[in-house]
């Protein structure tokens, strides 16, 4: 089961696609958290998604608040992914131990291999305060993000 609102959001500590270590808890304090987990680099769905996130970056990269994408992928495949794109937010890989904060947030599908679709909004304190869970093959409307940080 997916981490719900109200809960307290698991840290974790991942590589980022440059590979720099990123932990939830260097932000605690200091920014909210759009954390979002996406099933795979290089596929149609998930990049149209994060590229709508590159498009409108200031919105989730500011003083406030920052963007934080994870997949299942490995650190080159990331590095790669966000050189053809542009993407210039960290995208965090869950290659190895493969899954686990997928697994702590309740989004990894076990007999797919990878996350599916879920996004969290990480309030300063740490707490979940918004959260969407997709199937793999439905995109999320990043306007539903924009209200719910309108919100804290």
């Amino acid at each position: 089961m997916a981490i719900q609102v109200g809960d307290k959001a698991p840290d974790f500590e991942l590589k980022d696609n440059h590979g720099r270590t990123v932990r939830l808890s260097d932000f605690r304090g200091e920014k909210n958290v759009v954390l979002l987990f996406y099933p795979f680099a290089f596929t149609g769905v998930c990049t149209g998604e994060l590229c709508a996130l590159r498009d409108n970056l200031p919105r989730f990269v500011n003083d406030d608040t920052q963007l934080l994408a994870v997949s299942n992928d490995s650190v080159p495949t990331l590095r790669v992914f966000a050189e053809q794109e542009c993407l210039e937010y960290p995208l965090l890989s869950d290659f190895w131990p493969h899954g686990n904060t997928s697994r702590d947030y309740g989004v990894f599908a076990e007999d797919k291999g990878c996350a599916v679709r879920g996004t969290f909004i990480i309030d300063k304190e740490g707490v979940v305060r918004w959260t969407v869970v997709n199937d793999l093959p439905d995109a999320r409307d990043l306007n539903e993000y924009v209200k719910a940080l309108d919100t804290l």
